[in-house]
């Protein structure tokens, strides 16, 4: 037994030595091994780990994401005209509009305000934030490649807070959009636009959080959220994945002070995708519309109608001669079911009969007084909202 055991341990000191010797003067004969769970394992341009990267390497630049992207960004400089009175105005609203319309109380001054843009088609149309451009006498955009040009304002949705412009010039780089519009929540991404007015900048986060909503910015809510830092002047710049495709546009920020606090949102780049598509097919978003005003159900609202839980939609308002009106829908009827699928809440009732087309047929499931409902409604085109004069 005690010539075995010797026998072992001078095995095991052997192999263990020219192990050592492999290792140290041929360590390429030895088989890679995983990266250890607390380990950087190596990244793909999407950010997701590639599947034949070698142990341990990971991204240390992101220059060729910003290199594909950064040219297709554009600043955004508008200008516009501004009565400014030469006294302070008091407080109430009606002595306000009375004094601004006397005259020499007021004086025309030139407002001038920045952005950013996305160049989305080469042949010139640009998307951006609507309140970048909103009510704007003049509108120039830079690019990066140190051009300048007049743009043309092609058309506005205010209610998801984006613009279309076009420019006359040609070979322009345009972005790629993200196509199978994967975004996840802890996704590597890259804001681009122009902060303050500093020029093109670059600032790196993740996905925070998507599906944001009830957020008071926009009627249509549906943002990325990023800790990427976005200030004044980066609306509608591009939120960008690792691979330098589109995946959002810059839209707003959450911030006491001006400045980026870590959360800042942008819109998806799918629905921006289908509304430039119609702005430049119709000059405005054609949503579709039952006419009617839905309203959340609260705690105190499922106790007076005796309901289980406060999912689904209440009618507050029904517009007349409507489609809500014309199918019979009356105010304090509770909307369920929408095509077969249940209504959440009034932000997921407008956020699916968006897409609807006109002349199409919603099918409703309604709750009026106790008794279950199916109504079937026309569906309509959502009046525009209209920009305000200046």
């Amino acid at each position: 037994m005690r010539r075995l055991w010797l026998i072992f341990a001078q095995t095991v000191t052997v192999c263990l030595g020219v192990l050592f010797l492999v290792s140290t003067l041929r360590p390429q004969w030895l088989p890679e091994r995983d990266a250890p769970s607390g380990g950087t394992a190596a990244l793909s341009a999407s950010g997701r780990p590639a599947p034949n990267a070698a142990a341990g390497q990971a991204i240390v630049s992101y220059a060729p994401a910003v290199a594909r992207a950064a040219p297709s960004v554009v600043n955004v400089y508008t200008r516009k005209h501004v009565d400014v009175p030469l006294i302070p105005l008091p407080p109430d609203p009606g002595l306000q509009q009375l004094l601004r319309s006397l005259p020499g109380f007021t004086q025309r001054q030139n407002s001038t305000s920045l952005g950013s843009g996305v160049i989305v088609r080469a042949d010139g149309y640009i998307l951006t934030n609507n309140h970048v451009i909103e009510s704007a006498d003049a509108i120039e955009v830079s690019l990066k490649d140190g051009r300048q040009a007049t743009a043309k304002l092609v058309g506005a949705d205010p209610e998801s807070d984006l613009a279309v412009l076009k420019v006359d010039l040609d070979k322009l780089p345009t972005i790629v959009f993200d196509p199978e519009q994967s975004v996840r929540v802890g996704d590597v991404v890259l804001a681009i636009g122009n902060p303050f007015g500093v020029g093109q900048t670059t600032t790196q986060g993740i996905v925070s959080a998507l599906g944001r909503n009830r957020l008071g910015i926009n009627t249509y809510e549906d943002f990325i959220q990023t800790d990427a830092a976005i200030n004044p002047g980066n609306s509608g710049g591009a939120l960008i994945d690792t691979q330098g495709r589109l995946v959002g546009i810059n839209t707003a920020i959450y911030s006491e002070t001006g400045g980026s606090l870590g959360i800042g949102f942008a819109i998806p780049s799918g629905p921006a995708h289908q509304i430039l598509d119609q702005i430049i097919e119709h000059g405005r978003v054609q949503r579709g519309w039952l006419g009617l005003e839905p309203q959340d159900i609260t705690p105190d609202l499922a106790r007076a109608f005796r309901l289980k839980d406060d999912r689904g939609a209440i009618v507050a308002r029904v517009f007349p001669r409507g489609p809500a009106a014309r199918a019979g829908l009356q105010v304090g009827d509770i909307l369920q079911s929408l095509d077969g699928q249940p209504v959440r809440d009034s932000f997921d009732l407008l956020n699916r009969l968006a897409p609807m087309k006109a002349g199409s047929t919603a099918h409703l499931g309604v709750l009026r007084g106790g008794k279950a409902l199916a109504l079937d409604v026309t569906v309509g085109v959502r009046p525009a909202v209209r920009r305000p004069s200046h």
